[in-house]
């Protein structure tokens, strides 16, 4: 019977890393592409890791899967918040249909000093 919910925890952790690497082919800008590959992306590998954990059922082994886990967890919104400010901050372009811009004011927007 495990073998079923390993099974199921693995394919469905596959499933939703083909889905962030889709869209991180597929959505028009890195701002975008950001919350494919973190959010999807640790959903799958933290799927991928619970079935990793049921499948040893060893203390040792579950404990690095959970620790895995809670990394993903942590770290995964620090990261995409993180590149999705260097992305605006260093002025890649936005999609053409992004109309509302609520982060205009929060970059210094550094200009190169012009030589006379």
């Amino acid at each position: 019977m495990m073998q079923y919910f390993v099974a199921f925890f693995m394919l469905a952790g596959g499933i939703f890393c083909f889905v962030a690497a889709l869209g991180m082919l597929r959505l028009p800008d890195t701002i975008i592409r950001m919350h494919a590959a973190t959010k999807a992306g640790a959903l799958g590998s933290g799927l991928m890791f619970l079935a990793l954990a049921l499948f040893y059922m060893d203390l040792s082994t579950t404990l690095r899967a959970f620790a895995a886990i809670l990394f993903l967890l942590f770290t995964a919104p620090v990261a995409a918040h993180l590149i999705g400010r260097a992305a605006y901050c260093t002025r890649v372009k936005l999609w053409d249909r992004t109309w509302i811009d609520e982060l205009a004011y929060t970059c210094d927007w550094i200009e190169p000093e012009q030589d006379d």
